[in-house]
């Protein structure tokens, strides 16, 4: 079936990615965003919209009648956005908010791994204040501390200070959040988004996303400083081992409980001794890996989504990838991950391999700062040095105050510094 116009939901980085990729899609000639950013609005309409709202998105998709709507944020799917499209009429690419709680409950991904067999952290859920003290005693030396929620990437704490653990679920419950205390998952650890369809699987390229916010792995977590793809280091057969011992199974318990998941399964996973393990999952296009991955997908995007939101999946031709490498490398605004400052005027933020995640346009017309994260610049080259060194001649030429970077996206993997 030939796809005409799409409607893309979300204003980040990933949604500027995927839109950018649907607009190389022949099949592909009318593109929106709700609400979109800066960047969206050059190559598709935006339209002002509460993404969470099930009735708004709803009445804009009634409005433009898209062919194939896709959801890129994971607030939304969590909100049943999904259903509410689906029950309107529109082909969806997104989860079911049951599916959906995947990630949007770290408790109920625990429990569809321990019945799928899948390997993953042992966890314990605290949900009361009283009870911090004792579990926290139960783990360590290095703590993992995870709001049991969705927390855009920065709800994690790893750590091997014990007080540092303590404050940071101590401050969870404290919001009304239980925490989940895990053990430390050894390993390099690969980002892989899977396209699923019921119980049909189609990985893409695996990733390696940079969690922390400064150089050498240093500082607090962040919703992700920068990726690359592919993973040099990853043995071969080890796509085909994480989707036969960790996404195949958890397509077929989440099938099983009638909650089949239709969309984009991410597995953040560490990659141990004894194989993989899950240390996260997501219901969603990861960002920033999203932005790497898709510069080296050759097969259309638009058809691709279409047949996975219309239940023909298993029908799908092979998937086709460009040579070479990609690597998207995010510049934040000051302060982030704590509060950014907004608002300011950007420059160079044009061209080849720019995308737009917090920005918009002001009155007088300028691009300005809106978010943490705010733009990802991405390069592809004929190998992993090639693709780092085009991403960071393209950051060079933009102008942000206060903002920064990390100088060493993908630059173990380069210098051969990861290993199983």
């Amino acid at each position: 079936m030939v796809v005409v116009r799409v409607l893309v939901i979300g204003s980040g980085g990933r949604e500027h990615a995927l839109l950018l990729g649907l607009k190389r899609d022949p099949s592909v000639d009318d593109l929106h965003a709700a609400p979109g950013n800066a960047g969206t609005a050059a190559v598709a309409t935006n339209h002002a919209v509460d993404v969470a709202s099930r009735e708004a998105v709803v009445e804009l998709a009634q409005r433009i009648k898209p062919d194939l709507v896709v959801i890129g944020p994971e607030v939304p799917l969590v909100l049943g956005v999904a259903d509410a499209l689906r029950e309107a009429g529109f082909p969806t690419f997104g989860p079911s908010a049951a599916a959906a709680q995947i990630e949007g409950s770290k408790a109920f991904a625990k429990d569809v791994m321990a019945a799928a067999g899948v390997r993953t952290a042992r966890a314990e859920v605290v949900d009361n204040p009283a009870d911090l003290d004792a579990a926290l005693d139960r783990f360590g030396p290095t703590w993992v501390v995870k709001d049991d929620g969705l927390a855009a990437g920065k709800g994690v704490v790893v750590t091997a200070d014990r007080a540092a653990a303590r404050a940071h679920a101590a401050d969870c419950l404290e919001h009304g959040h239980p925490v989940l205390l895990e053990s430390f998952l050894d390993g390099p650890e690969v980002s892989l988004f899977c396209l699923v369809d019921g119980e049909d699987v189609v990985p893409l390229l695996p990733a390696q996303d940079h969690k922390r916010v400064g150089d050498g792995d240093q500082g607090p977590n962040t919703g992700g400083m920068g990726a690359y793809t592919p993973l040099p280091w990853l043995p071969e057969g080890s796509v085909e081992q994480i989707v036969d011992e960790v996404v195949r199974p958890v397509a077929v318990e989440l099938a099983s409980r009638g909650t089949p998941f239709s969309g984009l399964l991410y597995a953040g996973l560490a990659m141990g001794a004894e194989g993989p393990a899950v240390v996260e999952f997501n219901c969603r296009f990861g960002d920033p890996e999203t932005q790497a991955v898709l510069e080296l997908l050759e097969s259309p995007l638009g058809a691709t989504l279409h047949a996975v939101a219309t239940g023909s999946l298993a029908d799908l031709p092979t998937l086709r990838w460009h040579d070479g490498a990609a690597v998207v490398v995010v510049l934040a605004a000051e302060n982030y991950p704590g509060t950014p400052r907004t608002g300011d005027t950007i420059t160079g933020a044009t061209g080849e391999g720019l995308l737009h995640a917090g920005t918009k346009i002001d009155r007088d017309g300028d691009v300005v700062s809106a978010g943490g994260r705010v733009l990802g610049i991405v390069g592809r080259g004929a190998d992993l040095r090639a693709a780092r060194a085009q991403a960071y001649e393209r950051l060079a030429a933009v102008r942000l105050p206060g903002s920064h970077f990390r100088t060493d996206i993908g630059l173990a993997a380069e210098e051969g510094r990861i290993s199983l």
